[in-house]
């Protein structure tokens, strides 16, 4: 017997599913779906948050000297006429040292971080896995388990599939 639903579909198309169903579920904390859907995203997504919140706090503070382009008033970059050897003039970006704190991941967060990383889609301007550490897990922290609800809907009209709503609690 299987450990998992096949959901009618080859295990390519199963897992790309069940992971964009999951990046679904946690950028925007609801997605509706068929029922059994819902129940296998639900055991991800469990894990995922559990991981999260064992580990969101397991990080150092680092300081890092970053190298940028030096920005005048207006937004551009401070420009500097130089000559080369061979004579000719051409403008050098003024750049200026500073030192920024940053956060260091401990080994056991970064491979937190990595196999999350496998179990979600990447998202154009929104950083997911900054949002399961600094957003999603310290609002579960003195949880254990039970992160998702999945509340069942009424069937859907053109094959009349059972329906459910999955939601983080």
């Amino acid at each position: 017997m299987a450990g998992t639903r096949k959901l009618g579909r080859p295990t390519d198309q199963r897992l790309a599913m069940l992971k964009s169903l999951t990046t679904d579920l946690i950028l925007n904390e609801k997605i509706i779906t068929t029922e059994a859907r819902a129940k296998e995203v639900k055991a991800i997504a469990d894990s995922i948050i559990a991981l999260a919140v064992k580990e969101h706090k397991n990080y150092e503070e680092v300081d890092v000297k970053v190298v940028k382009a030096k920005i005048d008033s207006n937004g551009r970059k401070v420009t500097e006429k130089v000559t080369s050897k061979n004579g000719k003039d051409y403008l050098k970006v003024v750049k200026e040292e500073t030192t920024e704190k940053r956060q260091k991941d401990m080994p056991s967060r970064l491979a937190a971080r990595r196999k999350m990383m496998k179990t979600i889609n990447k998202v154009k301007n929104v950083d997911l896995l900054d949002k399961l550490f600094n957003e999603i897990a310290p609002k579960y922290e003195g949880r254990v388990g039970g992160y998702t609800s999945i509340l069942k809907m009424e069937p859907r009209k053109g094959d009349n599939a059972s329906m459910a709503v999955l939601r983080l609690v």
